[in-house]
């Protein structure tokens, strides 16, 4: 879903691709993000305290129609098409500095596969879900781009 996020004068364009899926991608004026959000129950009970009494003054948030050429399994909520659930590609670009998986390895949802720095933070990288790792396709050291392959699921 693509929404425009006003806050006071500035505008931002925010995309969220698939919400089913862990991490949650969402892009921020072209900018990509992984967002990694909490038990529904800790989501609502942290909204409902941090929420405050009055709206902030010119703050809007209004969702639009889809991007065009979107994916119709990402608007539905369901998996993506083709490989792309057995990928794991790099969400911004930087350096592999650490890799905690081998191939063969089985791995459950929210695990750490490795460490992506980028701008001096050091970023986890974890599985979207449980499977079998197939190939590791990067080294420790190694700089990649965004979205280059680091590893693939077996299933």
């Amino acid at each position: 879903m693509k929404y425009r996020i006003s806050i006071g004068k500035h505008q931002f364009e925010v995309r969220v691709e698939n919400i089913h899926s862990r991490p949650i991608l969402a892009i921020v004026d072209g900018e990509a993000f992984e967002v990694w959000p909490e038990g529904q129950e800790a989501t609502t009970s942290a909204a409902t305290a941090a929420r405050p009494a009055a709206p902030l003054p010119d703050t809007a948030v209004a969702p639009e129609t889809p991007l065009p050429g979107a994916m119709p399994e990402v608007l539905e909520g369901g998996p993506p098409a083709g490989g792309a659930h057995r990928e794991v590609r790099a969400p911004l670009p930087g350096t592999i500095i650490s890799l905690a998986v081998t191939p063969g390895a089985a791995v459950r949802a929210g695990q750490e596969l490795c460490v992506l720095e980028a701008m001096k933070m050091k970023n986890p990288i974890r599985a979207t879900r449980a499977g079998t790792i197939r190939a590791v396709h990067v080294t420790v050291g190694q700089t990649v781009k965004h979205q280059d392959l680091l590893l693939e699921f077996a299933d």
